[in-house]
């Protein structure tokens, strides 16, 4: 598989500091996405014999789908109460106008919080984090998230569930 370093252009950047357009994806790009998403772990000869790709044809294309920042990297997916993160959250932030960018880079160096997102809705940014219990939710949002410049306003919904959905329709 490539390499975490062959992904420095995660997130496609051209030189001038304005996003590249994304390189369109044939169907065996897409091939190759679906069957990662179903098991990160496939080998690149495991992934060739599979889609019936050659294994120089697989590892260029796996390469390109990195650099291109389409591929961000290879993960595991831990069940959070499995793992003793028993209290989960969505969090919604209200900000400052343009604070942005030094909001969530704070957000992002805090334990628990999984998924940041900006919106365009009564809230300016969500987040769900996962934590081992509701003293340190509290910890997390009252002294953390609240203590962040440019933070304005949080509210917390407390969730009792989750299920993963269907996700993307990958071609197999």
């Amino acid at each position: 598989m490539p390499s975490q370093e062959s992904s420095k252009r995660s997130g496609a950047q051209a030189f001038d500091g304005q996003s590249v357009p994304p390189r369109r994806l044939d169907e065996t790009d897409r091939r190759i996405l679906g069957a990662l998403v179903r098991d990160a772990r496939l080998s690149v000869r495991a992934l060739s014999e599979r889609l019936h790709l050659s294994r120089a044809g697989a590892y260029a294309r796996l390469q390109r789908l990195t650099e291109d920042g389409v591929i961000a990297g290879y993960t595991t997916r831990v069940v959070p109460h499995r793992a003793g993160l028993d209290t989960t959250a969505y969090i919604a932030l209200n900000i400052e106008q343009n604070t942005w960018r030094q909001v969530s880079a704070a957000l992002a160096h805090l334990d628990y919080v999984d998924t940041i997102a900006l919106l365009g809705a009564e809230f300016d940014v969500i987040l769900r984090a996962h934590a081992p219990d509701n003293v340190a939710l509290r910890t997390l949002v009252l002294e953390r998230i609240q203590a962040i410049p440019g933070v304005i306003g949080t509210r917390t919904w407390l969730a009792f569930d989750e299920i993963d959905g269907a996700g993307t329709p990958w071609p197999t």
